[in-house]
């Protein structure tokens, strides 16, 4: 008999869930698949607030990550009390996510599943970033830039989730994390 593992749950979250969170989560999404290992993750986005609710992701956000492979199906939602129990690492884009997560918070458990991307992104490479920025007020150069920001943080994450938490000892990381 085969012994069913336990899917590590990741919760990215940005404002509106229509921007930086879904492409977040396709892009982790991708990354776990290739890897092979879309059976040991479930991966998931949400928005702070709830007027996206049920929507689309933003039409730039998707025209840009479509040019990349990045195909984003997600439908906007707003973040549940219960996330904080359900998911393992709930992962904020920048600072005012991160607050208003810890904000929900009733545990000291569910705080200290709650992160900044920022925390995953390559200083050496994008010194001026240790946030996602949200693009919805930019032009496409803010889109790109967030896409960049994502592609290398969610490498790292990944590598950093296995490394801790010793899910696979067969794969080797593809980045350094530090």
């Amino acid at each position: 008999m085969s012994k069913k593992r336990k899917q590590y749950k990741i919760l990215f979250v940005c404002l509106g869930n229509i921007c930086r969170s879904p492409a977040a989560q396709t892009v982790m999404q991708q990354l776990v698949d290739r890897r092979g290992l879309a059976s040991r993750f479930y991966i998931d986005s949400a928005g702070t607030y709830g007027g996206h609710a049920g929507w689309k992701a933003d039409p730039r956000m998707l025209r840009h990550a479509s040019r990349r492979g990045i195909n984003i199906t997600h439908l906007a939602r707003q973040v549940r009390s219960y996330d904080l129990d359900d998911f393992d690492l709930i992962v904020g884009m920048d600072s005012a996510n991160v607050r208003d997560l810890r904000n929900m918070a009733s545990t000291l458990e569910q705080e200290r599943k709650i992160v900044s991307m920022g925390r995953y992104i390559d200083r050496k490479r994008f010194p001026a970033y240790d946030y996602v920025p949200d693009p919805y007020y930019s032009g496409a150069d803010g889109f790109e830039l967030v896409l960049d920001l994502l592609e290398d943080a969610c490498a790292r994450l990944l590598d950093d989730i296995i490394n801790k938490n010793q899910l696979i000892n067969h794969i080797i990381p593809t980045h350094e994390t530090t």
